[in-house]
């Protein structure tokens, strides 16, 4: 537990010492909001969801990104695999929640009839899904413009995607959508039971996969060398 939160505080000051990362990190969902609130102020909180999925998942990704260059000797100080991941990924959870509660605040007064616990909901579940998204990008990319690349496809693509079809279930912040059609449009609460269960599937698949590829990469061990035999 200590050495998790070791991790966990490193990345928080991380984060924290850019402050031009975390002042986009702030500002970039809003104007997801406030480009659709005049004329369709439903999608306008949809593409809120979208918006804070994006930020987290793009700062995820930056971290781990950056945490390849100490991840071997972290490694060799007696850090193990999930030492690494688990605190940067609780870190970021941590993050995320205090950047959602203005959001959630600013819906809360701007539209007083949607289902509010619905969207607080929704919000929780953008950010446990993006943060493991994100890293897993950041572990498996190795590049962070195609890694960028990746996440522009992803987000565009829910972004465009009819939200009854195959292809918007597949994407990974599907829940927001569905969760949000509850919220907003008060249908019935399968809308609910569909978006909170796939959010916590979507969490858990991404945490799993990162567990794996980050126990993998760390096990390659290429900071070290084997020297010939004189």
């Amino acid at each position: 537990m200590r050495r998790l939160s070791t991790i966990a505080e490193m990345t928080g000051r991380e984060i924290l010492r850019r402050r031009a990362v975390l002042f986009l990190l702030l500002l970039f969902p809003l104007p997801f909001y406030l480009l659709q609130r005049a004329e369709h102020p439903g999608q306008a909180i949809r593409f809120l969801f979208v918006g804070l999925s994006w930020a987290i998942s793009g700062s995820a990704m930056f971290v781990a990104h950056s945490g390849r260059a100490i991840d071997p000797r972290l490694r060799l100080s007696g850090y193990r695999a999930h030492h690494l991941w688990m605190g940067r990924m609780s870190a970021l959870w941590l993050i995320g929640t205090v950047v959602t509660l203005p959001y959630l605040a600013l819906v809360v007064v701007d539209q007083p009839r949607v289902r509010h616990g619905a969207l607080a909901v929704a919000m929780v579940l953008c950010v446990a899904v993006a943060a493991p998204f994100g890293l897993l990008l950041g572990a498996v990319v190795s590049r962070e413009f195609e890694g960028t690349l990746l996440l522009l496809v992803t987000v565009g693509i829910q972004m465009v995607a009819d939200p009854a079809t195959t292809t918007a279930r597949l994407m990974p912040f599907w829940s927001g959508r569905e969760i949000g059609t509850y919220a907003i449009d008060h249908t019935d609460t399968g809308f609910l039971v569909r978006g909170v269960a796939h959010g916590l599937a979507c969490a858990l698949l991404f945490s799993l996969a990162l567990a794996v590829v980050s126990a993998l990469r760390l096990r390659r061990r290429r900071h070290l060398r084997t020297l010939p035999a004189n």
